[in-house]
């Protein structure tokens, strides 16, 4: 599609980087908007989103990079390119969440309550980022025959090329969307705190199980090919997730 967006004079300006900036500012003007609604300090938000994202990239860098170590074996360098596309969303996931609960224990916040006000944003992120994806090639999906199968023949692009493939960035796109929907209805009709954030991670589970059947890009594997890597990772929170939600329900007695 279009890796490079556009060009002024040397500098080039890349499609995925630009859009998880535009994730991460419509990310971060949601989050500002709903820690208004529910009184928390404006700076505890800031804070605690720059520390969220910047776990979450180099997370996603880290596993990306783990996954695929034999690409940049030969050019360390290369692994700190991040506008070029590369992210496993699992991975920041796993580090964010950790950073997450440190902040919060250390400032003595409400943990389920936070998580529920930034998972709407997070999904909305998702969104951008997956259309970054998209025009960088990144995350593509495998040959079909299926009318709406997309062609790649930038150069610069990071998917093969000349090819009918199917557009699986944009499938992960339109459901990170309707979760964003989804999850921003249910906050007016939520039981107990907590019930967002595990409703996040319980969908999008199962929605980026499916995407992975038809992804064709080197992202490792489990159990001798039978899943990647993301699928197993996937499966363990969506089982953690309703597991989750039942415990909240109950220890919050609703």
């Amino acid at each position: 599609m279009y890796p490079i967006l556009f060009r002024l004079n040397s500098l080039a300006i890349y499609a995925y980087g630009f859009f998880i900036a535009v994730g991460f500012l419509s990310g971060l003007a949601l989050a500002i908007r709903g820690a208004r609604k529910e009184g928390i300090p404006f700076e505890r938000v800031i804070d605690l989103f720059f520390y969220t994202v910047l776990s979450a990239v180099i997370g996603s860098r880290a596993l990306f990079v783990l996954i695929n170590f034999p690409i940049y074996r030969g050019n360390l360098l290369q692994m700190f390119k991040l506008w070029e596309g590369g992210l496993v969303f699992y991975g920041g996931l796993l580090l964010a969440v950790g950073v997450t609960l440190g902040y919060m224990k250390w400032h003595q916040l409400p943990l389920w309550k936070w998580a529920d006000l930034f998972s709407p944003p997070i999904a909305l992120g998702l969104f951008f980022g997956r259309i970054g994806c998209f025009l960088a090639g990144c995350c593509y999906g495998k040959e079909t025959f299926l009318p709406w199968g997309v062609f790649f023949k930038d150069p610069n692009s990071l998917a093969r090329l000349n090819v009918s493939l199917h557009p699986t960035q944009l499938y992960e796109a339109a459901g990170c969307l309707g979760l964003f929907f989804f999850l921003r209805w249910k906050e007016n009709k939520k039981a107990f705190d907590g019930q967002i954030f595990w409703l996040f991670l319980l969908v999008y589970a199962i929605l980026r199980f499916f995407v992975e059947t038809v992804r064709d890009d080197p992202r490792g594997s489990l159990l001798h090919g039978l899943l990647s890597t993301s699928q197993g990772i996937g499966i363990f929170l969506g089982i953690l997730s309703l597991f989750m939600l039942s415990y909240l329900r109950r220890k919050q007695g609703k």
